[in-house]
């Protein structure tokens, strides 16, 4: 109950996009076994682009409240696409979380816009990410994932900047960036 309480707290309107308990799920039907469709001679394989950087990035298993990886190194102008798994940990009470590039020494003020973005009951649908006065995405944000919520992923692809430094990353969704945040190294 107080795990409940506490995400009700945390995320307002999060609770209600969980399936209502009352309704009756459908009947299951037997589904078709799966037959793979005959590959195309002529359709071309799909090619890794070797100059993206491929990142894939989620929750530590040892605390949720943290990304796996405090640390990630691209090129400068590199294409980066950024992949961030939330999967359902066992015994862990799963929360949403986001990843967010900012401008260095910016991680304070885009987490503190995101946190009073709390109290707006349409924070969940604008995956917390802040916005700044003319409505557009908060001008300290470089990147970013949507939420991705427990058993999911999101993806963000972006340019990595062109100059060269450190830049931080943190998760915005409220309260997660004092803990959840680590430094994504231009070099």
């Amino acid at each position: 109950m107080s795990k409940l309480l506490f995400a009700a707290l945390l995320a307002p309107g999060f609770l209600a996009l969980a399936q209502d308990a009352t309704t009756p799920a459908a009947p299951a039907t037997p589904a078709a076994p799966a037959v793979p469709a005959p590959a195309d001679p002529a359709a071309p394989a799909a090619v890794k682009d070797p100059s993206m950087a491929d990142i894939v990035i989620k929750p530590a298993a040892d605390n949720p409240m943290m990304f796996d990886q405090a640390e990630l190194t691209v090129k400068p102008g590199q294409k980066v696409k950024l992949t961030l798994d939330n999967p359902i940990q066992p015994n862990v009470q799963g929360l949403p979380h986001n990843w967010v590039l900012v401008k260095p020494g910016k991680e304070a003020v885009v987490g503190n816009a995101a946190l009073a973005m709390a109290a707006d009951p349409k924070a969940m649908q604008k995956h917390y990410i802040p916005a700044g006065a003319d409505g557009a995405v908060h001008a300290d944000i470089l990147a970013h994932t949507t939420l991705a919520q427990p058993g999911s992923k999101a993806e963000a692809e972006f340019t990595a900047p062109a100059e060269a430094g450190d830049y931080p990353y943190i998760c915005t969704f409220p309260g997660h960036f004092l803990l959840m945040k680590g430094t994504l190294h231009v070099k």
